[in-house]
């Protein structure tokens, strides 16, 4: 049995095609949190959108509003993101975990600030700040 170094271990970790297969996922935590927040931001546009307190400026995500409706239609178009960034994120962990590591929390950090911004138009909307 040899010794990897952590390096090695996290640039092409051993059977994760395997493991992918079995249904053990790499980065469970960082998806979870990628996943969590994308729900948060999903209920906010909603929120706004429903208080008729702002228009959505995303064409994509206005095509899919315009077509089935708020729930289904922002549902679908949050949800075919969320799908297609957690495939993708999977298919990098198999050959560089730090790298599919990094996209997901880079991912999380910018829906998070989209979830900041939506407060704060929230909150000018509702004459709080």
């Amino acid at each position: 049995m040899t010794n990897q170094s952590e390096e090695d271990r996290t640039k092409s970790p051993p059977g994760n095609l395997k493991r992918l297969l079995l249904g053990q996922l790499p980065l469970e935590a960082e998806t979870s949190m990628f996943i969590l927040v994308n729900m948060i931001d999903f209920f906010m546009t909603y929120w706004l959108l429903q208080a008729d307190l702002v228009r959505e400026s995303n064409p994509i995500a206005n095509y899919f509003l315009a077509h089935w409706g708020p729930i289904k239609g922002m549902l679908y178009f949050k949800l075919g993101l969320v799908v297609v960034v957690c495939l993708i994120v999977q298919v990098i962990a198999l050959k560089d975990l730090k790298k599919a590591a990094w996209v997901l929390n880079f991912g999380t950090v910018v829906v998070s600030g989209v979830v900041i911004y939506s407060l704060i138009l929230f909150l000018r909307a509702s004459g709080i700040a």
